[in-house]
């Protein structure tokens, strides 16, 4: 992924690939401690029913009307706290679904290569398909957690085993327990990647790199950033439907989302097509910037130990 200076010396695949996961393992960790806020208020947006349905269900349920309301009724009356609900499942999971996505991106693109010298277009994409597909396998238990965790609006914060242990209890492990909503969750992650790295590299390949280091950083910076931005406004209906499947369901003893694309059905036939974007400013706000973060502390700390640990 990183740009291989004449002057790196020649290394083995084994550790070639020890620090690809130990510089994933580093980017996820970075960005998901410095962007979990609006991962929470997405997920707060996605979940929430129309302000008319809350009504009519007679329950004192708040509506957020946008990212900044949302972040201010959740500081009023959950506390600063609200912020990081549902953290360390992402924390736990971030390492390894990180390192597993760099991993499997930078092992596969020669694969995908079909014959041709050099890496294309198809090449980044499809192996950023491949991998976001793989880790989304890995992570899709934290991730189940971590929606539980989110969209519970009590002031008083659960404890990530305890979510846990009552899902295992209650449901299982299978897909109506700690697994439901895998293939949204594949979904969401494999065509993100797919277009998350299909457009950066391809971009910086084709934007000249700099040789001043403030102009090349900012370079990485804005490619990272309209990368992970263009990849939300692709793949957000598939995370609205991951949303609703793992979260609450709006009566609890009936299970109306069930499988992906019926769930992304539904949600367009009730409540139109915006709703299948609902979540995507703070998404944005998100994987915009944390995209850029985590391609840069890959890209710099892959060089890094390319150059100093070969």
């Amino acid at each position: 992924m990183s740009t291989q200076n004449d002057h790196i010396p020649t290394i083995s695949p084994g550790r070639k690939a020890v620090f690809q996961v130990l510089s994933g393992g580093s980017a996820g960790f970075l960005e998901v401690c410095i962007m979990q806020p609006l991962d929470v208020v997405k997920t707060r947006m996605q979940i929430q029913a129309r302000p008319a349905a809350i009504a009519a269900s007679h329950t004192a349920e708040v509506h957020y009307s946008g990212v900044f309301d949302c972040f201010a009724k959740m500081y009023r009356q959950e506390g600063i706290a609200s912020y990081w609900k549902g953290l360390m499942p992402p924390i736990l999971a971030e390492t390894p679904k990180r390192a597993i996505k760099f991993l499997v991106f930078e092992q596969t693109k020669t694969f995908f290569q079909f014959g041709s010298p050099t890496p294309t277009p198809l090449t980044f994409a499809l192996a950023g398909l491949t991998a976001g597909t793989l880790e989304a396998i890995a992570v899709n238990p934290f991730e189940v957690v971590k929606v539980s965790q989110q969209a519970n609006r009590q002031k008083k914060l659960i404890g990530t085993f305890d979510v846990a242990r009552d899902i295992v209890r209650n449901d299982g492990i299978g897909l109506r327990g700690l697994n439901k909503g895998l293939t949204a969750t594949m979904g969401r992650n494999g065509i993100f990647n797919m277009v998350y790295f299909g457009f950066y590299h391809s971009v910086k390949n084709l934007v000249p790199e700099s040789k001043d280091n403030t102009w090349e950083f900012i370079r990485k910076v804005t490619i990272g950033f309209l990368a992970g931005t263009l990849a939300c406004f692709v793949n957000i209906p598939f995370d609205v439907a991951k949303s609703r499947i793992q979260g609450p369901q709006p009566v609890p003893t009936e299970i109306k989302y069930r499988g992906t694309l019926s769930s992304i059905v539904t949600v367009y036939r009730e409540e139109g097509f915006r709703a299948l974007y609902k979540g995507l400013v703070p998404k944005i706000m998100r994987l915009g910037p944390g995209g850029a973060i985590m391609l840069l502390v890959f890209d710099y700390t892959y060089e890094y130990l390319l150059l100093n640990h070969s």
